[in-house]
């Protein structure tokens, strides 16, 4: 999985490439820990993810808990891959999803 971020002002930009599964999650949740102490605001661009296991989609739960103690975060740019996980899991209705 490819990781690319941004910061903006105090917005954090993610944007993930590839598979988030077990393996990669973990790299994911590292990835985010310092920055998300900077960050009052989260975005997650998921155009370009490929998949998403329960392990990615507890990273994505556990941040998103996180987050909504300081200023929120969005998703954008769902693929129908995703956007199916979305729904079948709930994450649709807990998600700030553009």
């Amino acid at each position: 999985m490819i990781i690319k971020k941004t910061m903006e002002d105090d917005v954090l930009n993610v944007k993930l490439t590839g598979r988030l599964d077990t393996l990669t999650s973990r790299e994911l949740d590292s990835s985010l820990a310092e920055d998300l102490k900077d960050a009052n605001r989260l975005v997650f661009d998921l155009e370009d993810l490929e998949y998403m296991s329960s392990a990615g989609l507890r990273v994505i739960h556990a941040t998103q808990k996180y987050m909504s103690k300081k200023g929120g975060m969005k998703v954008r740019n769902l693929n129908d891959v995703v956007s199916e996980i979305f729904e079948i899991t709930g994450f649709n209705d807990i998600l700030d999803i553009e």
